[in-house]
């Protein structure tokens, strides 16, 4: 099973920028997402990228500041992720998809804060 590892995480003030990876421990062409949750909410979905680089939809209210990427050499999924407001700040979790579109393997996780 593959596993995953976030990374990237960290404070940043509002309007600022910062990059995700996710690194798998194997090579995957499976659809890998990015989620993320924060206190007392639900985790919410934000976007995937197909193993051939096609992207999901992007969750509304990061539409046009987040992107995600994929670097199939590296077994890395980027999300890049600029603007950022306060209420961004969570848990940024990856996930692979697994058969019949269930997400399988979860990364533990890279906390993202954003500062006014």
């Amino acid at each position: 099973q593959v596993q995953l590892v976030e990374s990237g995480g960290g404070l940043v003030q509002a309007g600022g920028s910062l990059r995700l990876s996710c690194v798998a421990s194997g090579r995957t062409f499976n659809t890998i997402g990015w989620f993320r949750q924060a206190p007392g909410k639900e985790r919410e979905f934000l976007v995937a990228v197909t193993g051939s680089g096609v992207k999901t939809d992007y969750k509304d209210s990061v539409k046009g500041r987040f992107t995600i990427s994929r670097d199939n050499a590296k077994n890395t999924v980027y999300l890049q992720m600029n603007s950022l407001k306060p209420d961004d700040t969570a848990v940024y979790l990856c996930a692979v998809q697994g058969g019949y579109a269930k997400w399988t393997s979860w990364g533990q996780g890279t906390q993202v804060t954003v500062s006014s």
